[in-house]
């Protein structure tokens, strides 16, 4: 392909940005601007030009998928292979290097690299060592400090303390760990590019000869970019290199993993004279769409500011869907998607978008019932999640001591001192008895099989159970009873302790257990709470069954908004839209972390092509408790008249007794159908409609302000006029 060829088939930003001959590069490409063309444009534009030779080139990602596309491209563009490219993702490029140079590097030839599997065992084994219990200092917790301290670019020696004794043992383990690495020939990840960074520092005659190797220094995504691959590119690029970076402020979503959007927004000063392209003509969705998401992330202070356009359609107007509890919400999109397969949408083309993970068990239920294939991407199917799986664990080992799976699962979760080999003597006790494990552990306390320690710590964990069904017996409630084996088990402690956005949603999907039995009914054969407790795990365990597509069959899409980044489609399911659930409540206080859940909304809406549709609930039941929570600012953001409310309040099914329960709610609020009231927050209204009775009595008012509202009546305070 020749020069020119290459150039007619960008826009003139684009073009721009291929040809720039600046010595720095920024180009700030919106959401579906066509970065990744651009990026490899302008890689094979230099080098057809003459401006550089393949072995001249370094570009960066973060993928090895998007490190093989681009490689791909390349090759497709100058019809000749990439052999001679440095083309690959940080670690994959960190690890070439070190391999090249592992002497300077000071490591042996045959270093091996440690996954994360790999990396938790060896802290287990310093832990053990040390004889440090992980009931008093968690591996996991281990794990992420040595790796952020990475991330961050410091070792163990520089790890400040300040007298306390966690952080001073954590502390201790790093350089422990760090030991152990060196004497094993072992380095994990982080290290890669640790000691990647430490290389080009320690040995600036090897750096002078890659500066003088590499002419131009390419870098994708860059807004996902964290302090130590920030600080590798630097050392590189010196006063020498030609750097260009493409990426988004607008889309870093991933603050909680270390990027700092501030990198890119600060790029222009670490290397002035940077010329800034960027690409705004948007090739993914309608007009409508992209205003939207204009007008939401334009509330966010110090962007480096783009505005999406498009030569397309403006299509329609964003739908927006009031839902009065989550089982409508998810009734509705069940529905809505229904109808748009039945009119020949293609089931891959829809996606399910939401805020927390916990969210998609109300959503997987409705499209079971609705019998709609459906495929969590990027994840697990709510009653598949290992938190869950060991909340169910427990509770049916509560229900039934001979259940051998579930006590093999949750014997040492939270970890409580019964290793592999006290396990794999129960199983051989329980096999030369016939008998269960659990029969196997009383036997093996009884007769002195196990040694002192591990016969106490079995022991305590058979009187936890013991004591765990004694304190959920007398309960009349199936979410109190799930909530009191989550806690006294010791899971929501256990994964609390967890750092970061995986270990809060492992809390927020316990407490969406509690939601999920709450909401359980049941049939007449359960006569006790225990028993409805049974049916419900014989339930759940259908639900974790094969209900999910297949994985050639054609499905919808379900996701957490961090997990569509990236992706698109024809039509798009926005749900959950609520004050303290998205924005999430962890942000509402912290500017930084409410700027990056407006992003994450941004990303959000312009998954969209065609179709963007957003709903929420006037009251939720979720992680274990009721919200009456107001609309997500982010859809108070997006003007009017780019919105059509969709009004199906008629359409919703209703009980058989519906009649009886209206005369139940209203006798119990004292009021009347078609009665003025007023609202100490929403004012007048009309009483249209009302549904149960005592303490779920709900009624439906039309307020003077055009609103409709369902409110539960014993937190409404509703005057009767």
């Amino acid at each position: 392909m020749t020069v020119l060829n290459l150039l007619d088939q960008l826009n003139p930003e684009q073009r721009q940005a291929v040809e720039s001959d600046a010595q720095h590069l920024l180009v700030l490409a919106g959401a579906g601007s066509g970065k990744t063309r651009v990026l490899t444009h302008r890689i094979a534009w230099l080098i057809a030009a003459g401006l550089a030779s393949p072995y001249s080139v370094l570009a960066v990602t973060f993928t090895n998928k998007a490190a093989r596309e681009m490689r791909g491209r390349i090759e497709e563009l100058l019809e000749t292979p990439s052999h001679g490219f440095w083309i690959g993702t940080f670690h994959g490029l960190a690890h070439r290097l070190l391999k090249a140079h592992h002497e300077t590097a000071k490591l042996p030839a045959n270093f091996q690299v440690m996954d994360s599997d790999d990396q938790l065992r060896l802290i287990k084994r310093i832990l053990s060592e040390m004889n440090i219990s992980d009931e008093r200092v968690q591996p996991k917790q281990v794990q992420w400090f040595i790796n952020q301290q990475k991330d961050e670019g410091r070792r163990a020696q520089y790890v400040t303390s300040h007298g306390d004794w966690y952080q001073d043992t954590l502390k201790d383990i790093y350089v422990r760990y760090e030991e152990l690495c060196q004497r094993s020939g072992l380095v994990d990840f982080g290290e890669l590019l640790l000691r990647a960074h430490e290389l080009w520092l320690e040995n600036p005659e090897l750096l002078a000869h890659y500066q003088q190797r590499f002419t131009h220094l390419l870098v994708d995504e860059f807004q996902d970019i964290n302090t130590i691959q920030y600080a590798w590119l630097q050392v590189l690029a010196g006063n020498k290199l030609s750097m260009t970076i493409v990426g988004d402020d607008d889309q870093s979503i991933y603050g909680w993993r270390g990027a700092k959007v501030e990198t890119i927004q600060t790029f222009e000063h670490d290397f002035p004279g940077t010329h800034i392209v960027r690409l705004e003509q948007n090739y993914r969705s309608t007009a409508a769409i992209l205003d939207a998401a204009n007008a939401v992330i334009a509330n966010n202070p110090a962007r480096l500011g783009k505005n999406l356009w498009t030569e397309g359609e403006r299509g329609d107007p964003i739908r927006l869907y009031a839902a009065f509890n989550e089982q409508d919400e998810a009734r509705f999109t069940a529905d809505e998607i229904q109808r748009l397969i039945d009119g020949g949408t293609n089931p891959n083309d829809i996606a399910i978008l939401y805020r927390s993970n916990a969210q998609s068990r109300v959503l997987e239920e409705a499209l079971i019932h609705s019998q709609i294939p459906y495929r969590i991407y990027g994840g697990q199917r709510f009653y598949e999640r290992l938190e869950i799986r060991n909340s169910v664990a427990y509770l049916r080992l509560i229900l039934n001591r001979q259940d051998d799976a579930a006590l093999e699962r949750i014997i040492n979760v939270p970890t409580r001192g019964i290793g592999n080999k006290t396990v794999e003597t129960l199983r051989v006790v329980a096999r030369d008895q016939g008998c269960s494990l659990w029969q196997a552990g009383l036997f093996a306390i009884e007769n002195s099989v196990l040694t002192k320690r591990a016969a106490n710590a079995l022991e305590d964990f058979m009187l936890l159970i013991a004591d765990l069904e004694e304190a959920i017996t007398d309960l009349d409630e199936l979410g109190k009873m799930v909530k009191t084996v989550n806690e006294a088990s010791g899971l929501i402690e256990f994964h609390e302790k967890e750092k970061g956005e995986k270990g809060r949603a492992r809390v927020e999907n316990l407490q969406e257990l509690v939601s999920a039995v709450q909401s359980f009914a049941g049939n007449d054969e359960a006569d006790t709470p225990m028993a409805l407790l049974g049916q419900f795990l014989g339930e759940a365990s259908l639900d974790a069954g094969d209900r999910q597509a297949d994985e050639f069959e054609d499905s919808i899409n379900l996701m957490t908004l961090h997990s569509a980044k990236g992706l698109e489609f024809d039509q798009v399911f926005l749900v959950g839209l609520e004050e303290g659930l998205f924005p999430h409540k962890m942000s509402m206080n912290d500017p930084g972390g409410l700027q990056e859940e407006r992003r994450l909304a941004y990303v959000g809406i312009t998954r969209a092509r065609h179709q963007l549709t957003l709903t929420y609930a006037e009251s939720r039941r979720l992680f274990g408790s009721e919200t009456f929570n107001s609309v997500s600012r982010f859809v108070r953001e997006i003007p009017g008249e780019l919105l059509s409310e969709v009004r199906l309040r008629s359409s919703v099914s209703r009980p058989v007794s519906f009649g009886l329960q209206q005369d139940m709610a209203i006798d119990h609020a004292g009021l009347s159908l078609g009665q003025r009231v007023r609202h100490p927050m929403f004012g007048e209204g009309t009483l249209l409609n009302a549904e149960g009775g005592g303490a779920q009595a709900r009624v439906q008012v039309s307020f003077d302000d055009g609103s409709e509202r369902w409110l539960m009546v014993q937190y409404a305070k509703l005057e009767g006029l």
